[in-house]
């Protein structure tokens, strides 16, 4: 039964992540409903997650080409505070991660209904990457490591986040910015599983289903996009977003 659950929560958080993102909102409450502990959990939505980044990143990378000149220090940025995030959430107790997990959650639910706002707004204040002076760009930078650290220790809503930090380095390529955003949260998830694997905090069997279930509804849902109205799917994930945002607060409150 649980293996069940896990394969079809895969299957439908990959599919979101295809047509409006939002996976790891079924992906991890299900992890936790068939008894991982919340930071084991948390660690193995971020494995089940990272090869449909790496997959999504390779079908941009001929848009990513002309930011080539930004790469490695976007990848370098991301390796090392994706690291940092992992290791911040290895030295929380499952209990003290439990009574942040609500806030997380309720944080991951606003950046995804309000993403395409705040995304404008830091665009439209944007005065470009070129054209900013040192300070500037050291504060940019630094945003950019905040945006990996909470990557590392928190997958939901990573990539609000990062397309945020985008518009405010100055690009206006969607497909660019989708695809950089995808590589960095390869180079996070990747070092993050990485560090995880090696304390022992990943849950191969149940994560390795959940992963399957995401990879596959991941590819079938990118082939079928277009049957369904993205933002009837965005309303569904947001209004389960609040449902399962809700529940965790009383869950651990009340």
């Amino acid at each position: 039964m649980a293996e069940l659950l896990l394969l079809l929560a895969g299957l439908v958080g990959g599919a979101l992540n295809s047509l409006a993102g939002g996976g790891s909102f079924i992906v991890f409450p299900a992890l936790l409903a068939v008894g991982v502990p919340p930071v084991i959990a948390n660690a193995s939505n971020t494995y089940a997650a990272l090869p449909g980044y790496a997959s999504g990143a390779l079908g941009y990378w001929a848009s990513m080409q002309q930011y080539r000149d930004r790469l490695v220090l976007y990848t370098i940025i991301a390796a090392v505070f994706g690291f940092v995030g992992a290791q911040l959430l290895l030295v929380v107790s499952d209990r003290q991660f439990s009574l942040v997990v609500p806030w997380l959650m309720l944080f991951a639910v606003a950046l995804f209904a309000f993403g395409a706002q705040i995304n404008r707004f830091v665009a439209a204040r944007s005065s470009g990457g070129r054209k900013m002076a040192l300070a500037g760009a050291a504060l940019l930078l630094a945003f950019l490591a905040l945006v990996c650290v909470y990557g590392g220790f928190f997958n939901a809503g990573l990539g609000i986040l990062l397309l945020a930090f985008l518009a405010t380095a100055g690009l206006t390529d969607i497909h660019a910015m989708n695809g950089l955003k995808l590589w960095i949260s390869s180079v996070v998830a990747l070092v993050a599983v990485a560090r995880f694997a090696f304390s022992g905090s990943i849950d191969w069997y149940h994560g390795s289903i959940a992963l399957v279930g995401v990879t596959v509804g991941g590819y079938v849902a990118a082939r079928n996009a277009q049957l369904v109205p993205a933002q009837y799917i965005r309303g569904a994930v947001i209004v389960y977003g609040v449902g399962i945002t809700v529940y965790f607060f009383w869950k651990t409150y009340a």
